[in-house]
């Protein structure tokens, strides 16, 4: 019966992410939201520029009326909304910004984790108040640990790892539409086995919302999801990993989003220590575009690699 309506909540977010499409692309364009390409990125994005962007709204707007239609109104489900709506008022700043006032950092990094943390805060209350486990354990094993008090850090960390390494996934035509999708479809079936109902039915509606909003936005796109829809599909999926209780899970299941934001990080850190990048450009997906390959097989490679990571953490619950 489970299975049932998780496959109910797919379809009704597919199809209406779908419908919202032709009436909202067209609308973004007269607004003139459109996407503003970066001068250093690579030569082949700039006549991306001005393609629509906020198409999040649209996956936001599905994932809603899908989960709230076939969730129970319980504790986890006001985690649930709280996390990836939350987030995504925060992106929705950030582009609006962006586009409107023609900033192109949009929020300043100050502005943005204060408002991460703000949801993040919110969101442990609720964790507090539905008395959730503050133990974490080992994927694959029956070891755990108590974090107390320090187990709601770990939540902030987690929400806002999750939230910014998922954004950095966000720069090729559908990479995060597909990755985000193959994440959501092991974390339903990890919900399943852990009988998070909640949580199972979330990562239903949203793999019918991503996969919907794939239909405009894979190459070449017709309109991007922007900071809105990266930041609640990051808020969304760290929720999950919360409630399932398969917080380190997420690391395996996240793998892509993972290894983006650690390009990021090491690109950095190399840079200020040594002067010298260890990519042709970070986050990584733009390093194997300067090497030559196409976008659509960075794109179709990043997914393959998204499904051999989802494959390997539903076999640490099953």
């Amino acid at each position: 019966m489970d299975m049932m309506v998780n496959l109910f909540a797919i379809g009704v977010s597919f199809l209406i992410t779908v419908l919202l499409g032709p009436l909202f692309i067209p609308l973004l364009r007269r607004l003139k939201f459109g996407q503003q390409i970066r001068t250093e990125g690579p030569e082949s994005h700039l006549k991306k520029s001005g393609t629509p962007t906020m198409g999040g709204i649209i996956i936001m707007i599905a994932l809603m009326i899908a989960f709230v239609r076939f969730a129970d109104k319980s504790s986890e489900f006001w985690v649930l909304l709280t996390a990836s709506l939350g987030f995504g008022l925060v992106g929705f700043l950030d582009d609006y910004i962006k586009i409107v006032f023609k900033r192109s950092l949009g929020l300043t990094a100050w502005q943005k984790l204060f408002g991460q943390l703000l949801f993040s805060a919110i969101v442990c209350v609720l964790l507090y108040n539905m008395g959730h486990s503050t133990e974490i354990t080992i994927p694959g094993t029956s070891a755990g640990l108590d974090l107390g008090w320090f187990y709601y850090l770990f939540v902030v960390i987690i929400m806002f790892a999750a939230s910014n390494s998922v954004n950095f996934t966000d720069g090729l035509d559908g990479l995060l539409a597909g990755t985000s999708a193959i994440a959501f479809g092991a974390f339903m079936i990890v919900a399943l086995q852990t009988s998070e109902h909640e949580s199972a039915i979330f990562s239903a509606a949203m793999i019918g919302a991503v996969l919907g909003f794939l239909v405009y936005n894979a190459h070449p796109a017709k309109v991007f999801m922007g900071d809105m829809g990266s930041l609640g599909i990051g808020g969304g999926i760290a929720a999950v990993a919360i409630l399932t209780k398969t917080e380190l899970l997420l690391i395996v299941i996240g793998g892509v989003f993972v290894l983006e934001m650690l390009s990021v990080i090491l690109q950095v850190a190399s840079f200020k220590l040594r002067g010298k990048r260890i990519f042709k450009m970070s986050p990584i997906h733009h390093h194997f575009e300067l090497i030559g390959w196409s976008e659509w097989k960075v794109v179709t490679v990043f997914w393959t690699v998204g499904l051999l990571f989802a494959a390997a953490g539903i076999l640490f619950v099953i």
